[in-house]
């Protein structure tokens, strides 16, 4: 529910496309209808709407009795049958002014267009009327929106202060356009983000939360990367090292290249000849191909889980939360079969240079490992994850 600062703001408001007002729950035909109104969410608020019975539209009190049948008749309206797809909502006893009141809190529906009887309400203002054609389209679109990869849905709470703007402008367009398309380019910067499609209609979507945002971990649980250096061969063997990556993913990848510099161990070979030999534990590139790669295709939702990076004395265990993916499969895997659970993000690790070229990064680690005399990569899939275990060179 609502906190009480804002509930009662919204209260003492006068009706709007957000609040309906009700002097008694006897016109229950018009509480369904603002419920499928709110649902539907016509304005794209992205925030509940309220009806609240028992306050007159003159701001008077209508004194009403607002017992546990009158709460659970309103509460039997989400499920009676009447509204579908059934809302969201909650029902509350609340006080505005000393005045009792029966509260009941619509969510925005994920899946619009909701109907009442079959028909589609929308709130205009303070009136629940019939939806047009055009109004019913949006919804569908908006619906359309909800199948998108996860990436592409706009996230409603994000808004331009939450992404790095700067870095956009300076680092992404310098990469993703030429600087003579920059240079004629004038148009605003919301224009230039939905060009590049981090706007999802109007909005940021999870994409440019990801890739541009200040603090994904705010809105995606397990947007980070949990690296581990364990100085043994089981996990309660003693810790060495361990760094919770979070931020953007060009700030993570940036910092694992790091890690990786500090970790990997290079032995020096003077007895080959004149010039010494160089030879690390693990190619550096073959590591960062693998780590990239469990970043951009992991699932981010559903699951709460980071990437895992955990790095043993005789191995090291690279864990992606989100399966196979699509047309790829445990006989294609690392065979040039691309399939993206994540476009965009993917796109935009190309833009920046984390990608060389797509398909191509398991094959590449499988090369360089072999290069450096490591032996190749051992790949577990399960329906919730992919994990690859890399050995040292001998």
């Amino acid at each position: 529910m609502l906190g009480e600062d804002e509930w009662l703001r919204i209260a003492r408001s006068p009706e709007s496309d957000r609040v309906e007002r009700k002097a008694s729950a006897g016109d229950r035909s018009g509480i369904r209808r603002a419920i499928c109104a709110f649902s539907n969410d016509l304005a794209g608020h992205g925030l509940p709407g309220v009806v609240v019975i028992g306050l007159k539209d003159d701001d008077g009190c209508a004194h009403l009795d607002i017992d546990d049948q009158l709460l659970r008749n309103l509460a039997s309206m989400k499920d009676d049958g009447n509204i579908l797809p059934i809302p969201s909502m909650e029902v509350a006893s609340r006080t505005v002014d000393g005045c009792p009141v029966a509260v009941v809190e619509i969510m925005p529906a994920p899946n619009p267009p909701t109907r009442y009887q079959g028909q589609v309400w929308v709130r205009v203002g303070p009136t629940n009327r019939r939806a047009t054609p055009e109004e019913e389209s949006r919804l569908a679109e908006r619906r359309r929106a909800g199948d998108l990869s996860f990436d592409l849905r706009p996230v409603p709470e994000v808004g331009m202060a939450d992404l790095d703007l700067e870095f956009f402008g300076r680092e992404y367009l310098a990469n993703a356009l030429s600087p003579e398309v920059i240079e004629e380019n004038q148009r605003p910067l919301e224009q230039k983000l939905a060009s590049l499609r981090f706007l999802t209609h109007g909005r940021p979507n999870f994409g440019a939360l990801l890739v541009l945002g200040r603090q994904p971990l705010d809105w995606v649980p397990g947007a980070y990367l949990q690296f581990l250096r364990i100085g043994g061969r089981a996990l309660g063997d003693p810790v060495k090292d361990e760094k919770p990556l979070h931020g953007s993913l060009p700030d993570i990848m940036a910092r694992v290249d790091e890690l990786l510099d500090v970790h990997v161990q290079v032995a020096v070979d003077i007895t080959s000849g004149p010039k010494e030999v160089r030879q690390p534990d693990y190619p550096v590139r073959a590591l960062q191909q693998l780590i990239r790669n469990a970043l951009i295709h992991r699932a981010y939702e559903g699951t709460n889980a980071p990437v895992r990076v955990y790095w043993f004395d005789d191995r090291i265990e690279i864990s992606n939360p989100g399966g196979l993916y699509g047309q790829v499969n445990e006989r294609n895997f690392g065979q040039g079969t691309t399939d993206y659970r994540n476009p965009l993000i993917a796109e935009a690790m190309g833009v920046l240079g984390y990608v060389q070229r797509y398909g191509y990064g398991v094959p590449l680690a499988r090369r360089l490992l072999e290069e450096n005399g490591n032996p190749p990569p051992e790949f577990r899939f399960e329906p919730s994850g992919v994990l690859v275990t890399v050995r040292p060179r001998a």
